[in-house]
């Protein structure tokens, strides 16, 4: 009997899925210089105001998505652009515009990973990969430039949808800017290393997602990718206009030009 397909093991869909059912939660002010740890009562006000209800939760929204995926170190690399949205009566919808490169990763990733999104909205899998007390312990923290606190998180099982690796929040909105880490379970037994990065913002007021990235090791075929980035035409049924969001490099250098602005101003007031 011949080995299943190394290929069709690699589950990028699956990695990507984890990452993207990874809820959103918020809100208020935190002090702490950087490098240092923060105190029990910091600690807890923040992840209070991190778990808190949004005021302005993501309830819909229409967005262009880039998706691309690579395996045998670099040698097989594919590309899909396509329109997504999600409403609260008519669910998850996608339509691919364009698509380029290998065949076989666009179907069984990028199309995948499109597919298993919409499978998943609405299903209880949300509940399994949420970043709650019941998933997760919220371990060390300590303020990180710029502006910054980073949140350890270990999963409290072993499961596919589970990260283990470290929240970033925004000392002042609890926001959560990032995730990153190593899923707790392998997708299958042939694939590795599985590293996760997944980035957040607030577009008009609404915390959405903006980009994500995985990296797996994977038996035979070896290093693999993949990644996805969204333009946003439209949040909760306010059009936004198609656009690229910055990277976190720009994120950070909006973050410590806010910060010396209101530095400046308390100085002046305090005169």
């Amino acid at each position: 009997m011949q080995p299943p397909s190394t290929l069709r093991r690699f589950q990028p869909a699956t990695v990507w899925v984890a990452v993207f059912l990874l809820t959103l939660v918020p809100h208020t002010p935190l002090c702490a210089q950087p490098g240092s740890a923060l105190g029990r009562m910091q600690s807890a006000d923040l992840l209070a105001r991190f778990f808190a209800p949004d005021s302005r939760p993501l309830r819909g929204y229409r967005a262009l998505r880039t998706l691309t995926a690579s395996t045998r170190g670099g040698k097989m690399t594919a590309s899909m652009t396509a329109w997504t949205s999600l409403d609260p009566e008519k669910g998850f919808q996608f339509q691919v515009v364009s698509e380029e490169g290998s065949a076989i990763i666009r179907k069984k990733v990028l199309l995948a990973a499109l597919q298993a999104e919409q499978a998943a909205v609405g299903s209880n899998e949300r509940d399994q990969a949420a970043l709650t007390e019941a998933n997760y312990e919220f371990l060390a923290m300590s303020a990180v430039p710029i502006n910054l606190v980073k949140v350890d998180v270990r999963p409290r099982r072993k499961h596919v949808m589970l990260v283990d690796g470290a929240l970033f929040l925004e000392a002042e909105s609890a926001d959560l800017v990032r995730i990153e880490g190593e899923l707790s379970r392998r997708p299958s037994l042939w694939t590795r290393n599985v590293r996760i990065l997944r980035e957040y913002a607030r577009i008009d007021g609404v915390h959405v997602p903006v980009a994500m990235s995985s990296t797996a090791s994977v038996l035979l075929v070896g290093a693999s990718t993949f990644s996805m980035t969204y333009k946003y035409s439209e949040i909760n049924g306010i059009a936004t206009g198609p656009r690229d969001f910055p990277s976190l490099d720009e994120l950070q250098a909006e973050r410590v030009t806010a910060a010396v602005i209101r530095r400046t101003a308390d100085v002046e007031r305090s005169r």
